[in-house]
């Protein structure tokens, strides 16, 4: 049976799969049980008496990846070993205390969803047989406005909400999909399922009627507030939200499903993790299957340092500062997945600090992930179809270096993670050796990538990965752009050049920003265009005329715009403001429109008078602030016409 749903319902195990064409669903017996083991069993004599008597709790060994422990095993939730850690002062160490009952279910059966039997979860293709119906619900989720127009694959259902619910159920009911596809689905199903029911209609999106729910939350992430909303998880039946979905955006449906191949978790909550906790939950799955325990709370704290080493160890990556200018004839050596490529290579894991002659947790599990990965960045170069799955693969190794230093990580320790940068410098000095002994110059290096000038480009490819031992990848431009910062110096992640196969690689300009304009954007992609068709300098700087006449028709035609397009999208760090900014004017107009918001949500305003703060959102947006968006206009255009600055034609001769 292809499985393609899970979930746990009443200490059962409910699973939905398709088996010659057909949906089936089938159960099997759970039960929650923990590992416990104390350091002093003696201390807590009582307790244990108590647990042995009232929740026949059986003294065990079990498997973690420090080696066997000595416990018991505890068939209770997670109240209970709440209620011990609070009872032994946190001395007690617990395992398999917070985990999904249907992983583990699957981890342990040797199963995972999105497979045929005896399929490799690491094979680049797999069959689907799943049906699908895609289809936009028109309108602002966050307004709670109606629905009164839904768009399907060539139809459109409008007219009076009662009927456009109606006509809906009927298609999905005579379709009967199995994944359906809805832009902002978390933010319509649940205002669907009260308007039908307000209508004495009955949405058919579970095809049991009933729903999962995760709760909405804020938090922290790579410096910045995420906001996850809240979603109805329908039963036997895939729904993903195509708009906020990162590993949907990133790997399209072949994503998802390659996602859950890997976690064992559900496509439903393949499509809704970040890509750090898919990475965790790969490791989590990976522990299940070969029997080790998974720690609840991790108890191996960073070990006590003298100042002097936490400072020559804990220097994160190396770069180096480019000289501003336009180059021909550019190559950019990329080391592919470094960071979990050095985990392997090095056998860095939490366990080998100590013991670097044992084969680590981390590398084991990592290393058939990063062959895949080399499959489908080869396959993709043929075949665009593969695109999907080297992105989500892509992002999952890129956290996976993140996640050794983050202090709940089941698998992870902060000396794992120095360790990894360290590495990391060290192959960039020792390539840039390579690079200048062999007669080439150095423009620009970033972590994984280095960018030089010279002739014997593949040499050297061949030297480094000698020198390294790691696999690297050569792309040529035939022009690159390292823009400057304010005091003119190169900055360190904002270029755009020309690829030799034609295409144009943007990286930290306004083009490539999230909260930038459409219309701005779009001036930005317009003047690349003109940009692409040139190979050489000269041929570049022979386009100004033309790039320049689109800065100028961009600035002439900005008050004819739709407002629209000319909306800021932005995350809120905050809900309150102390100061006035156009962030906090936008908060409080999306407010008065009756629209709760949570710091890490998405606002779109449009400023209508900078100098007062005065914003509407973007749908209200009628009048715009000239000034201000020629502003924008300017900075974007200066940004492009570096290229023709001659004090970057001095600096390039030189």
């Amino acid at each position: 049976m292809w499985i393609f749903d899970t979930a746990i319902r009443r200490g059962k195990l409910e699973i939905w799969g398709k088996e010659d064409g057909k949906v089936q669903k089938t159960s099997a017996a759970v039960r929650p049980f923990f590992y416990l083991h104390l350091p002093d069993p003696h201390a807590h004599r009582e307790m244990l008496e108590v647990l042995e008597s009232r929740f026949h709790a059986e003294e065990c060994t079990f498997l973690t990846i420090f080696g066997p422990r000595e416990g018991y095993a505890i068939p209770a939730g997670r109240g209970v070993a709440e209620a011990i850690e609070q009872q032994t002062r946190y001395a007690a160490q617990l395992y398999n205390v917070d985990i999904r009952q249907d992983q583990r279910w699957m981890a342990e059966q040797n199963l995972f969803p999105c497979t045929y039997p005896d399929e490799s979860r690491f094979a680049p293709d797999f069959p689907c047989p799943l049906t699908l119906m895609k289809a936009e619900i028109r309108g602002d989720p966050f307004r709670n406005e109606g629905i009164s127009r839904i768009d399907l694959e060539g139809e459109t259902l409008a007219g009076k909400e009662c009927v456009v619910l109606a006509d809906f159920i009927c298609q999905v009911e005579a379709r009967d999909p199995d994944v359906l596809l809805i832009p902002d689905a978390d933010l319509w199903v649940r205002q669907m399922l009260e308007r039908a029911r307000e209508h004495g209609l009955e949405a058919p999106l579970s095809r049991t009627g009933r729903f999962r729910e995760i709760g909405e939350r804020s938090y922290w992430s790579y410096g910045r507030v995420e906001y996850k909303g809240s979603a109805l998880i329908p039963e036997g039946r895939i729904l993903i939200d195509t708009a906020r979905s990162f590993n949907y955006h990133e790997g399209g449906l072949e994503g998802v499903l390659l996602g859950s191949r890997l976690t064992g978790l559900s496509p439903n909550l393949a499509a809704r993790l970040t890509s750090g906790t898919l990475i965790s939950s790969y490791e989590v799955y990976e522990a299940f299957r070969r029997g080790i325990a998974v720690p609840f709370r991790k108890n191996d704290p960073e070990e006590v340092r003298r100042c002097k080493t936490l400072r020559s160890c804990d220097r994160g990556g190396m770069m180096f500062q480019p000289v501003a200018g336009v180059y021909e004839r550019v190559y950019e050596l990329d080391f592919t997945s470094l960071y979990p490529s050095i985990i392997v290579l090095h056998n860095l894991s939490p366990e080998t600090l100590h013991a670097p002659e044992k084969r680590g947790f981390l590398p084991e599990v990592l290393e058939p992930l990063l062959a895949l990965r080399r499959q489908t960045k080869q396959l993709k170069k043929k075949d665009p179809a593969y695109n999907g799955r080297d992105g989500l693969l892509k992002w999952m190794l890129v956290t996976c270096f993140g996640y050794t230093g983050y202090r709940n990580a089941k698998f992870g320790r902060i000396e794992v993670h120095e360790l990894i940068t360290a590495g990391a410098r060290d192959i960039l000095l020792r390539s840039k050796a390579c690079a200048e002994r062999r007669g080439f110059t150095v423009l620009h290096g970033i972590v994984d990538c280095l960018w030089v000038q010279g002739t014997g480009v593949m040499e050297l490819k061949a030297e480094i990965e000698e020198e390294i031992r790691l696999a690297t990848e050569c792309d040529a431009y035939d022009w690159i752009t390292f823009l400057p910062m304010n005091d003119g110096t190169g900055a360190y992640n904002r270029y755009f050049g020309k690829l030799s196969d034609g295409t144009v690689k943007i990286r930290g300009i306004m083009a490539r920003r999230g909260d930038t304009p459409v219309y701005i954007a779009r001036m930005q992609e317009e003047i690349l265009e003109v940009m692409q068709e040139a190979c050489t300098l000269e041929e570049l700087r022979a386009r100004e005329d033309r790039v320049r006449e689109i800065s100028v028709r961009y600035q002439n035609e900005l008050l004819h715009v739709d407002p629209a397009d000319l909306a800021i999208r932005r995350r809120i760090s905050r809900s309150t403001y102390e100061r006035h900014c156009l962030e906090a004017s936008a908060v409080e107009a999306y407010r008065k429109a009756g629209v709760d918001l949570s710091p890490g949500m998405e606002i779109g305003y449009v400023v209508r008078d900078a100098g007062s703060w005065n914003v509407t959102p973007v749908w209200d947006a009628d009048l715009i602030d000239r000034r201000y968006y020629l502003a924008l206009l300017d900075k974007a255009w200066t940004e492009m016409a570096f290229v023709f600055d001659r004090g970057s034609q001095d600096r390039e001769q030189q």
